[in-house]
């Protein structure tokens, strides 16, 4: 009597790929507001620590160094020195904020205090906890630089109406660079390696985006690259708002800046998802 032998399929166990779409859902909600309640212990020493050294650039240059500059020409017309760096560093405060909170508190997060791995243990994907963590990052730098605002205004460096506008703005210059932080945060192996994030793109692009000086001063091939850097773009929506002016292509704008956080969100959440599978 013959056996019948069917051929065996190998079956593969194959995982999604880390590159899928985003599988979100309003559950990043409690863990953004788990990292406001922790935060609000230390509310004050942290609201010190993000508005002082800002502070202390916008006075020591604007005052002192705009002294010795008076007024610059910007597109035509003299506007005084402080009110062109304050309109510009305003983006940087909001840029190094978000920087911060993405970067070194995920990092102890998700890393250090392993308070990722507690989190998805309960019914929360690891996509959720990234949605909270660039959603918290883009919060606190809003925070810092509603602040500065504030004090901004108390100074007189700017009375335009216009600056209402800037606040979404530089919520989404928060959530950018939060978004492109997240992606070193997915890569990073310890706190030391943030030093090449910040010494390679951050600070020449502090330099090159048209904080301190005019980016017409560049050569012409860097003011090239200069102009699409994702601060430079920043500095062009929120400058003019400072002179009661609008932005002459904002909508060319917000939309680089959008596809700037859309696409880093997107490479954030993939390295991520690879790392929590290895």
């Amino acid at each position: 009597m013959s056996t019948l032998k069917t051929p065996l399929t190998p079956a593969f166990n194959t995982a999604p790929s880390v590159w899928r779409a985003p599988q979100l859902s309003m559950r990043w909600w409690p863990v953004f507001l788990r990292n406001l309640l922790v935060w609000r212990k230390l509310a004050i020493p942290s609201l010190v620590g993000n508005i002082a050294e800002p502070l202390m650039w916008l006075v020591a240059f604007g005052y002192g160094m705009g002294s010795l500059i008076g007024q610059i020409e910007l597109d035509g017309e003299k506007v005084p020195y402080i009110l062109f760096l304050a309109s510009g560093s305003i983006c940087m405060s909001a840029m190094n904020a978000a920087t911060f909170e993405a970067l070194y508190s995920a990092f102890s997060r998700m890393h250090v205090q392993k308070t990722w791995d507690g989190i998805m243990n309960a019914p929360v994907r690891l996509d959720d906890i990234v949605m909270a963590e660039m959603l918290w990052a883009a919060f606190k730098a809003l925070f810092t630089v509603t602040a500065i605002l504030g004090v901004m205004l108390a100074l007189g460096i700017s009375h335009s109406w216009k600056l209402l506008v800037a606040w979404p703005v530089l919520l989404g210059v928060g959530i950018t660079f939060s978004c492109m932080a997240l992606i070193f945060n997915a890569l990073a192996k310890g706190y030391d390696f943030f030093t090449y994030y910040f010494t390679l793109f951050l600070t020449p692009m502090m330099f090159l985006s048209g904080i301190f000086f005019p980016r017409d001063q560049l050569p012409t091939l860097v003011r090239a690259i200069a102009d699409w850097l994702p601060l430079s773009v920043s500095v062009d929506l929120v400058r003019p708002l400072f002179l009661d002016r609008w932005p002459e292509h904002a909508l060319q704008q917000s939309l680089v800046l959008a596809a700037f956080a859309g696409m880093s969100f997107w490479v954030a959440l993939a390295l991520t998802r690879k790392r929590f599978r290895s």
